[in-house]
């Protein structure tokens, strides 16, 4: 059996016949890694069961100075966190989209990497990243502080940010699917450490109906939908299954309880994550990561779950940590 279908079958909610993995990590632990391996390319050893394809958060051109613009035209400070960065100069000074472009989203460099990744990792199951889908998308344009106004003082404008962004990803997904790809995986973080950065109320007005568009498309193509959002939202699990979300990332067990979760939505709901990335990894020893991996392992044994640390892995994790759950979870296949 491949990875791919695998995985599949871990979404489709049948028993696996191993609970298949997809490890990320950040520059600094990467380096880390490739050291240790002695590998550029640590696909090839890592094993992971999910191949990522296209541009994720979207392209970035480098201005120098640790600075880089993306392609809605945000530029971002990289001078700490060298992944992504911080905003530095946002494009929506007031609640209007008038005097804005959006940027082509069926570009053929979006899709370029697709052909040659399949060609080479065809065994795995082939998911589209559509980095900041929704409201990640909307607040780098418009401001955090302004968009979370805007709920309250500017909600006309919030919808019609918010449903031609959804445009955009549509289009987007369009072209993506017309290559022959499992899954799209839309990121967009709602939450925080004890809820809603919006609440449920403003989640559900503004957020909910392109959200429900969005998968819908997905779902009418026969493809999987799967989300990335950081933070307490399992409060939004119900509504999520309902308009078709078929497997939820980054499962964090700081802000909820997986091994609750878990069973209570199998069938109906498969996680990604699940390892502790504020607490285990960066301070646990070996042999804790080691004894949380094996716990996880045998959570998902029945179906529902893809290993994983809750979010890509940082820099101030030791090696032997990351050495460590990815050991655990080659040994269900050596």
């Amino acid at each position: 059996m491949t990875r791919r279908e695998v995985v599949r079958q871990v979404l489709e909610g049948a028993r696996p016949p191993y609970v298949p993995w997809s490890f990320g990590f950040t520059v600094e632990a990467r380096a880390k890694l490739q050291e240790h391996y002695g590998a550029v390319a640590l696909e090839s050893v890592l094993g992971n069961h999910l191949l990522s394809l296209g541009a994720g958060v979207g392209f970035m051109t480098d201005l120098g100075n640790d600075h880089v613009r993306d392609h809605f035209g945000v530029i971002w400070d990289r001078s700490i966190d060298k992944d992504i960065g911080n905003v530095a100069e946002y494009q929506l000074s007031e609640p209007t989209l008038r005097g804005y472009a959006f940027p082509d989203p069926v570009e053929d460099r979006y899709f370029a990497d697709i052909p040659a990744k399949i060609a080479r990792y065809g065994d795995r199951f082939r998911v589209y990243q559509v980095g900041f889908s929704l409201y990640e998308r909307a607040w780098t344009l418009r401001g955090m502080a302004n968009l979370l106004m805007d709920f309250v003082e500017h909600p006309a404008f919030v919808h019609e940010l918010f449903e031609t962004i959804a445009d955009w990803n549509i289009a987007q997904v369009q072209r993506a699917l017309t290559y022959d790809i499992d899954a799209i995986y839309f990121g967009d973080d709602w939450g925080q450490q004890r809820g809603l950065q919006m609440g449920p109320r403003l989640w559900r007005e503004f957020i909910y109906p392109p959200l429900k568009r969005m998968y819908g498309y997905v779902h009418s193509q026969g493809r999987f939908v799967m989300i990335h959002s950081c933070g307490k939202v399992d409060e939004l699990f119900d509504d999520l299954v309902g308009i078709g979300l078929n497997c939820f990332n980054p499962f964090q067990p700081e802000v909820m309880d997986v091994y609750a979760l878990l069973p209570r939505y199998r069938g109906r709901l498969a996680f990604h994550g699940g390892l502790s990335t504020q607490r285990t990894l960066p301070y646990g020893t070996p042999a804790e990561v080691r004894a949380e991996t094996l716990r996880l392992l045998a959570a998902g044994r029945e179906g529902g779950y893809i290993l994983s640390p809750a979010h890509s892995v940082e820099g101030d994790v030791p090696l032997e940590n990351m050495l460590a759950f990815i050991e655990a979870a080659q040994e269900q296949v050596t």
